[in-house]
């Protein structure tokens, strides 16, 4: 009897420190153990603390307060600590062990970058109390384990961003507690399982960025809960299924970039999907018309049908979009003119409607939209002669493209009178005459200006370099000559921005590109001088332009030898020189072009060996050719 007394009283007095935290379950103290050490690195530092037996004490550990067992593991890559965020990341893989840990209810392994191995199944079988599992945001590969199924009390499933295969599990659909279920960009195929439709508390579906086929499940409108929907940029075909109206609870719907065809449902009435406020059904295959029933949509504030094969006129029934605040219809074969209810779209802010069918005139009504700040209608049928003045007067507008809608005569200075400081502005591709007018520089907010494409002559006005926010500017296939000193100016006299993207190719400039580089800014990315009459030579300072990525000076009378510095713009994934009177060898420098991707030093008066190694020994002969003084790989071998 003493023996039998003597076990009890130390059987209570381990449960007492186990619940007191001061030892661990021998299960979850084996498990947790297993775990670190699966894992080689963890730049947090958190499990070099994990020491002793007291593992609720452990950071990152929860325990219940009474069996003393293991409830929770929050190891997240990103955390705050000490009110400052902080990412870090540990590198080894998810050992099986973690499901010897049966009373957990939270996993958050997530954004650990490293992190790799397979989703054991057995977390599926130990672990029927899981509430939430988050592991996305690592290099998990393999299938998502069947077994997931039978986590009966499971809330929460955030897997994405990592490398899963496979199909996705139908077991899912037993998940009656599921509310969130995440698996985007990952590398899943096959159809969505229609068992997915069970899942009646979902209020969130991610499956974009994957490679998922065939339809999406009819009855996917039984997810009355459902407030977010995105299954952007897979492979899915079919028809949208009208049961998607019955979405009531739906707050964001994405279809983008998949193969879908058909056209979009006729069901929609009012008051189907009153809490709809995003849906995105752009790049896909979507043909017919806009319903009529588009505009019952009361709660609708972002909608994007743009890059489908839709026909037709826009229906007058938009008007009733009170909420709408952005409308992408660019990419379509929309015909007919804008309708004047547009007008009552108060919240307005970006209208696209350009690569459509649709006709002049604009409705005047369209001056009533007090909010819109970006509005799109190149490549239409409209025919301006002009820019109308009232579309200029209207008082947020601050990014005006009107490309290819065959506006004539000179650059109208109405543009001045804008009450919005202009930032971005396209007219290219029209039937533009005369020079860029002085002007120009009393815009000062202007951040890209396209004015490619047209018939414009002269010089480029001084007065370009009050332009101090300009960061694109197109002026390519023009007739403009002279000096480009004033655009290279820009660079160096302000501090605050620099151009990112110039194309001045196809005009007849001659000179002033010895300052190239010169400037404090050098935040240039794509130069393209390309087809002009430029003489000189290339200077050292190019090499300052660190984050260039595309060099094209093409079909030019450039003289000079390659500047060795030209290496140091290591970003370099386009260097096109071709056609010019370049001199001299190759810089051995040039192999630290690491990114390059494109090269073309053909037809110049290069001579010696072409530097041995990658990048230079990929590509074709082609890229050399027509240099009679060049030899070595991929051309002739060097005589000796």
């Amino acid at each position: 009897m003493k023996k039998v007394c003597f076990k009890i009283l130390c059987f209570l007095a381990v449960l007492t420190l186990t619940a007191a935290g001061e030892t661990c379950h021998p299960n979850d103290l084996k498990g947790l153990t297993s775990f670190r050490a699966a894992i080689r690195s963890d730049t947090s530092a958190r499990l070099a603390k994990w020491t002793g037996r007291g593992c609720c004490r452990w950071e990152g550990i929860k325990c219940d307060s009474t069996t003393g067992r293991v409830t929770e593991i929050n190891l997240p890559g990103f955390f705050t600590s000490d009110d400052a965020p902080v990412q870090t990341s540990m590198t080894g893989s998810l050992s099986p062990s973690i499901s010897l840990l049966t009373s957990l209810e939270v996993i958050d392994l997530s954004g650990l970058i490293g992190l790799t191995g397979k989703i054991p199944p057995m977390i599926g079988l130990h672990l029927p109390r899981l509430r939430k599992l988050a592991l996305s945001g690592n290099k998990i590969e393999g299938p998502l384990p069947e077994t997931i199924g039978k986590l009966s009390k499971l809330q929460e499933l955030y897997l994405s961003e990592n490398s899963l295969t496979g199909s996705i599990a139908g077991t899912l659909g037993n998940l009656k507690a599921l509310r969130m279920l995440d698996l985007n960009s990952n590398r899943l195929s096959g159809a969505i399982p229609e068992s997915i439709t069970n899942l009646s508390n979902l209020e969130r579906l991610g499956l974009q960025n994957n490679f998922l086929t065939g339809s999406i499940p009819g009855n996917i409108g039984d997810l009355q809960c459902l407030k977010e929907l995105d299954l952007s940029n897979n492979s899915l075909s079919g028809r949208i299924p009208s049961s998607i109206t019955k979405l009531k609870a739906a707050s964001i719907v994405y279809l983008d970039n998949n193969q879908l065809v058909g056209e979009i449902p006729r069901l929609l009435s009012p008051d189907q999907m009153p809490s709809l406020g995003f849906l995105k059904l752009n790049d896909n295959k979507l043909t017919g018309r806009i319903p009529y029933s588009f505009g019952f949509l009361p709660s609708l504030q972002r909608a994007s049908l743009a890059n489908n094969k839709l026909v037709g006129s826009i229906p007058s029934s938009i008007g009733y979009l009170r909420s709408l605040t952005e409308l992408y219809l660019n990419g379509n074969r929309i015909s007919g003119h804008l309708p004047s209810s547009i007008s009552q779209l108060s919240n307005l802010l970006i209208l696209r409607v350009s690569n459509n069918l649709i006709e002049g005139p604009l409705p005047r009504q369209m001056a009533a939209l007090t909010n819109l700040q970006t509005l799109d209608l190149s490549f239409n049928q409209l025919n301006f002669s002009y820019i109308p003045e009232w579309l200029l007067k209207m008082p947020s507008l601050s990014r005006i493209f009107l490309a290819g809608c065959r506006i004539e005569g000179g650059i109208s200075e109405d543009l001045l009178i804008s009450p919005s400081p202009l930032q971005e502005l396209d007219l290219s591709a029209n039937h533009l005459t005369g020079n860029i007018p002085e002007w120009i520089g009393q815009l000062p907010e202007l951040y890209s200006l396209n004015l490619s494409v047209n018939n414009l002559v002269d010089k480029i006005p001084s007065s370009v370099i009050n332009l101090a926010n300009l960061g694109v500017l197109d002026l390519h296939s023009n007739k403009l000559a002279g000096s480009l000193q004033w655009v290279f100016q820009i660079q160096s006299r302000f501090t605050g921005g620099s151009l990112t993207f110039l194309d001045l190719s196809d005009n007849s400039f001659t000179g002033g590109i010895e300052q190239l580089g010169t400037g404090q800014q050098l935040e240039v990315r794509h130069i393209n001088l390309s087809h002009n009459l430029i003489k000189g030579r290339l200077p050292d300072s190019i090499g300052r332009l660190e984050s260039m990525k595309s060099l094209d000076l093409s079909c030019n009378s450039v003289d000079s030898e390659l500047p060795p510095a030209l290496a140091n713009a290591s970003s370099l994934e386009t260097l096109k020189l071709q056609k010019n009177h370049f001199t001299g060898k190759i810089p051995d420098g040039f192999l630290e072009f690491k990114n390059l991707k494109e090269l073309d030093l053909s037809d110049n008066s290069l001579e010696g060996k072409i530097p041995y190694g990658k990048p230079l020994i990929d590509f074709p002969r082609g890229s050399y050719s027509g240099n009679k003084g060049l030899c070595g790989i991929p051309l002739e071998p060097c005589q000796h």
